[in-house]
């Protein structure tokens, strides 16, 4: 066989060859209409038809250090499901339907076996959002990560009718707010989560701390919830003004994003359930109430903005609870 140069550098271009054949049926699977050719072109195709007034939506996201938790686990089946949530639940909250997913997947050294379980969850959560996977990039960089490690970065691209373009704009004083329950800490909060519970070796990620009904691991790597189809019966059969994703920055640093100018946020203290998981973190952390609610959803992946008359049977309607109001005067607070 003759040498590789490259391979002997770092970079294994036939194992990178392999991957893309691996991750063709995987993205065939996500196919929808406007879907144009498939995986290995120079650049995705799309087309748009069937619209009034189309405006585009797009995001971009990353899964952060809870990869290192996947890691160490040697579990990889569910972290592409947050990487496609953290992207598509952004653009929805905007009004969009999910169009199309880019991926870019960087390694030190590339495994075909444990790539492919990464994009497979891709390419599941894609499905589960109502759109394609088009294409992406994998970067084999031995001189940026170790040998075990690698990084996720996505790119969600949806349309909405510029008449139905969810920015807030609708929102009035008075208004209450709905909060949607979160799968647990979503993709937010890792470098502490793991500081508290994973490097400190207080804990054993393979048995439950208490009250959390499974593994500490598991937990830790519940994927983040998907919430475009959600949004999406919402808006056909309610009267949805605003919505926001509650990601980095929390409560106070994502809730006031979908108001207008002079407009505030007032929550309510106890009027959502706290899954364990926050519990076992602010405890075992001594932090305090802002710490938590700036760091983390606590809770609450989605807070919806309705007329109050329709708040509680909303509430109903997503399993979740009225949380809030809005007021005049900006800001946020917790009371």
């Amino acid at each position: 066989m003759p040498r590789d140069a490259y391979r002997d550098a770092g970079v294994d271009i036939d194992a990178g060859d392999a991957l893309v054949e691996r991750i063709k049926p995987w993205a065939a699977r996500t196919a929808r209409p406007g879907v144009l050719g498939g995986i290995g072109a120079f650049g995705s195709l799309f087309s748009l038809a069937g619209y009034t007034d189309p405006v585009l939506v797009s995001g971009t996201d990353g899964v952060g250090t809870k990869l290192l938790v996947a890691q160490r686990l040697g579990r990889h089946d569910t972290i592409g499901q947050d990487l496609v949530a953290m992207c598509v639940n952004d653009i929805a909250v905007m009004g969009a339907e999910p169009l199309f997913f880019l991926d870019y997947y960087a390694t030190g050294k590339l495994d075909v076996d444990l790539a492919e379980q990464v994009v497979a969850g891709i390419a599941r959560a894609c499905g589960m959002a109502g759109c394609a996977l088009v294409g992406g990039e994998t970067a084999e960089l031995p001189d940026l990560f170790g040998r075990d490690h690698y990084d996720l970065a996505g790119f969600a691209v949806g349309v909405v009718e510029r008449t139905a373009i969810l920015d807030g704009s609708r929102i009035e004083v008075g208004d209450r707010l709905v909060g949607v329950p979160s799968s647990g800490l979503h993709s937010n909060g890792y470098t502490l989560v793991r500081k508290l519970l994973v490097d400190s070796g207080t804990f054993d990620l393979a048995t439950d701390p208490g009250d959390l009904g499974r593994s500490l691991g598991h937990e830790l790597l519940e994927p983040t919830r998907l919430y475009p189809r959600l949004l999406q019966g919402v808006r056909s059969a309610w009267d949805l003004r605003g919505a926001a994703h509650v990601t980095g920055g929390g409560l106070p640093g994502n809730v006031p994003r979908m108001l207008p100018a002079g407009m505030g946020i007032r929550m309510w203290r106890g009027s959502w359930r706290v899954p364990p998981i926050f519990v076992l973190l602010q405890h075992t952390g001594g932090l305090s109430e802002a710490e938590m609610v700036r760091t983390f959803n606590c809770g609450l992946g989605l807070v919806l903005a309705a007329p109050a008359d329709q708040a509680e049977p909303l509430a109903e309607a997503v399993g979740g609870s009225v949380v809030g109001e809005v007021v005049a005067g900006e800001g946020w607070e917790l009371r």
